[in-house]
């Protein structure tokens, strides 16, 4: 049997990273791709094969395409759209600049970078599409907004795309976690700190008093919070069973907010959440 290949982004750490070395350490053929060539170096001295891909840079991601499918003569088994970012703050307090950054890469560059590979699939008459949601894909959460925003947006794109590629032999799938030991905080600093005048804001007591001291300040790792290894397993799954579900929940929160989400009028579900 020929080597089964997948093209993985956000690989630099977390979730992404895991990934790689989980699926490399099957037998799978990978390909990290990361946002920075330092970083892609490091993993390419790990043993694997990294090159550069940033979802903001569409020809980033035209070349890693055409990268990867030379590599393996024109066929690719599976993608897994892992890379996002998050740029914190209440909603009044985000300009139009910020949802349009976080936009162009926790959806628009997975939509381009999915739709670039779906032709080698339908060609080779078999893929697996894997999109990494949130449970923030389907419950919202007081200052994540933004990224809120998105992963409703790649929710309704996923399921979409499921129906429309059921007469094909592509599999598109959901992955939706929870709380995650990730980068994913630390790294969402520059991006609050460029975009949200907090102190301008008229919830400022409110930053100063919740938002502020879960960024900036040493924290225990949340409650029920799993290692990017908990992703990987429901990634080895969604990738490997021969049928795989439409989506796949990651840690006890995401499997509470769904069933709450099912049973609860819409004001109960808000009561709740608002609470966290």
């Amino acid at each position: 049997m020929a080597q089964r290949s997948v093209l993985i982004t956000g690989c630099s750490s977390g979730i992404g990273y895991d990934a790689a070395h989980a699926l490399h350490g099957r037998g799978w053929r990978v390909f990290a791709t990361c946002r920075a060539e330092a970083d892609c170096d490091r993993l390419r001295a790990e043993g694997l094969e990294s090159f550069r891909l940033d979802y903001a840079d569409e020809a980033s991601i035209a070349a890693a395409v055409d990268e990867a499918l030379g590599r393996t003569g024109g066929t690719l088994d599976a993608l897994f759209n892992n890379g996002a970012f998050a740029c914190p703050g209440a909603v009044e307090d985000l300009p139009r600049g910020a949802l349009r950054e976080i936009f162009e890469v926790n959806l628009f560059g997975v939509h381009d970078l999915t739709r670039r590979v779906i032709p080698a699939m339908r060609a080779q008459g078999h893929g697996r599409i894997v999109n990494c949601s949130s449970v923030l894909g389907f419950v919202p959460m007081k200052w994540r907004g933004a990224y809120v925003a998105t992963k409703f947006a790649l929710e309704g794109l996923t399921d979409t795309l499921r129906l429309e590629m059921r007469d094909t032999g592509v599999k598109v799938i959901l992955i939706e976690p929870g709380p995650i030991a990730t980068r994913i905080r630390a790294n969402s600093i520059p991006h609050f700190e460029r975009w949200v005048d907090w102190q301008a804001s008229a919830r400022a007591e409110q930053y100063r008093a919740t938002l502020l001291k879960r960024l900036y300040e040493r924290r225990p790792p949340d409650r029920f919070e799993l290692p990017p290894a908990a992703v990987s397993a429901r990634l080895i799954h969604a990738l490997e069973h021969p049928r795989p579900r439409a989506r796949y929940f990651v840690t006890t929160p995401t499997w509470i907010m769904a069933a709450l989400r099912r049973a609860l009028p819409t004001a109960a579900l808000d009561w709740i959440v608002a609470k966290g």
